[in-house]
């Protein structure tokens, strides 16, 4: 018996681990508290858990991820529903796969002691964006419901600089800034704004970032995985806000700052508990939303858009 034990105990020492499957994930962005569920899930070894090894990438341009997923390129790439829609009228080989963030962090945003205090005050201002097309369907529907219309605005270009363009005086309003980011700049930088919600204003409700797929090589068992181990986390965040803020934190000195620490608790909320899960009906309406703003023609079959992995 102990020779059996001591040859058992050898084999199990000398036999190599089963070789983990491999997945590159695409961030859309620099890694921040948007990303929580998947830095999580890499920390706390949920992803090893699935048999998974996971080599998470941030873009130099974030507008390559969707590009390179289409190439096959990556496995998952992390984007946003109203682009996606575009994207794939577009003809990119590109479907939603699963949900990051599960509601829209896109808001109209005024300066909080400004003169704006009702969206109609907005007749005759400026409003600073960053991309145009989805944006500017975006608050066309915001002003319809508000009694104006794209011709009662001048729309500025102000890049990537929203908070600094409304903070300066340069724009009256801006479009396209997170809730959970440019309103915790402005108050920390002194000058607090204060967001006029699309959802409620006569935009559908839409999942502000959602992972895609190839949907023309796309492994459902890993990426069914994948989704499994991010949904653990996102659980130990809800559970655990403030320690999972530190593990976060720890992976990078640059993210160690009041704003990130700020954003990381507004973006708690927001995480999709069930990120595999399917909202059909969402995708239809803002297929249709974008086709009544003239961005798209005829609308697609969700089934194009995307898929419960689950059911493959």
């Amino acid at each position: 018996m102990k020779r059996f034990l001591a040859t058992l105990a050898t084999v199990l020492l000398t036999t190599p681990a089963l070789a983990q499957d491999r997945m590159t994930v695409l961030l859309d962005w620099f890694v921040n508290p948007d990303h929580g569920p998947i830095i999580i899930a890499q920390e706390q070894g949920y992803f090893a858990d699935e048999g998974l090894e996971i080599e998470i990438v941030a873009p130099a341009d974030p507008s390559d991820p969707p590009k390179m997923v289409a190439a096959g390129r990556a496995d998952l790439a992390i984007g946003y529903q109203p682009q996606l829609h575009l994207q794939v009228h577009e003809g990119l080989p590109l479907v939603r796969v699963g949900t990051l963030i599960a509601t829209p962090l896109n808001c109209l945003i005024v300066l909080e002691d400004g003169p704006i205090g009702a969206i109609a005050d907005l007749a005759g201002k400026t409003v600073g964006y960053s991309v145009a097309g989805v944006e500017e369907a975006l608050l066309g529907s915001v002003l319809r419901a508000n009694g104006l219309t794209l011709e009662d605005v001048e729309m500025v270009n102000v890049s990537f600089a929203l908070s600094t363009a409304l903070m300066a005086g340069q724009v009256d309003a801006t479009i396209g800034g997170y809730r959970n980011f440019e309103l915790n700049q402005m108050e920390i930088e002194g000058r607090p704004g204060r967001c006029f919600y699309l959802e409620e204003e006569g935009v559908p409700s839409y999942d502000e970032l959602v992972y895609l797929a190839n949907p023309e090589t796309l492994d459902a068992d890993l990426i069914a995985r994948f989704l499994a181990a991010t949904e653990r986390a996102t659980q130990f965040i809800v559970n655990h806000p403030e320690q999972s803020w530190e593990i976060f934190a720890a992976t990078a000195p640059e993210l160690q700052d009041e704003l990130n620490e700020r954003a990381w608790a507004d973006t708690i909320s927001r995480f999709a508990l069930r990120p595999a899960a399917l909202d059909s009906g969402r995708y239809v309406r803002f297929e249709r939303f974008l086709s009544e703003a003239g961005l798209i023609g005829d609308t697609v079959p969700v089934s194009d858009l995307a898929i419960d992995v689950g059911a493959l």
